[in-house]
């Protein structure tokens, strides 16, 4: 029986919104991904704002969002990690705590454009696949010629070749980098956070449990 392949798919999740929830239902059957786990960031380094919601609440909110979507879970481990939530840290403590799964890194295009600049970006790319989204208007170019298209450094280009067999780009490790468009959701965490601020309705942006918890918690008045 070979590895599980898990795909992981990180961010604030300020709430959790059919936006994400799409994406990785999407990405998961594109991919032949067994699940799909979303890992809320305790500090994202890409998101320092002021008066993000405790870790607590939006783990709660993913764990309601999916609640009846079995292929879907919360994953905690940025949440028990003190500091800034790297990926590079993310992937080694979770391959090291699951030697039996195959990870799946899901970014959106916009992230993986300045993947060069993450945090030990190199040893990221060697330590699992990648799967990168995109929604219209956004399009990848098909093909070998995708990577070039996106306006990647050199060095970043250089790092992967394209394997005409599996019809997709791998990195120098062997790691595999495929493209996948999504359904166009034009739905936002910052925008549900406005609504609600608002005394807007935030309904059909969400699960209907996770827009009651933040009713029920209050989040996002202040």
């Amino acid at each position: 029986m070979g590895a599980r392949r898990i795909g992981l798919q990180g961010g604030s999740f300020d709430p959790v919104h059919f936006g994400h929830l799409r994406a990785a239902e999407e990405v998961r059957e594109r991919a032949g991904l067994d699940e799909v786990w979303l890992v809320p960031a305790r500090v994202s380094p890409f998101k320092l704002r002021a008066g993000t919601s405790p870790g607590e609440d939006r783990l709660r909110m993913i764990e309601l969002a999916i609640e009846g979507a079995p292929a879907l879970r919360a994953c905690t481990v940025e949440l028990e990690r003190e500091g800034p939530s790297f990926t590079v840290d993310t992937v080694a403590e979770l391959t090291r705590r699951h030697p039996d799964a195959d990870f799946t890194l899901i970014l959106g295009l916009d992230a993986f454009r300045d993947v060069h600049g993450w945090h030990r970006s190199t040893d990221l790319l060697s330590s699992c696949d990648l799967a990168v989204t995109s929604r219209p208007p956004d399009r990848v170019a098909e093909g070998p010629g995708a990577l070039a298209s996106l306006g990647l450094p050199i060095a970043v280009q250089e790092a992967f070749w394209y394997d005409d067999i599996q019809a997709c780009h791998r990195h120098r490790s062997g790691r595999r980098l495929d493209f996948h468009p999504l359904t166009a959701l034009d739905i936002s965490s910052t925008t549900i956070r406005r609504l609600v601020r608002e005394g807007r309705s935030i309904r059909f942006l969400t699960e209907r449990a996770v827009a009651d918890w933040i009713a029920a918690r209050g989040l996002y008045r202040d």
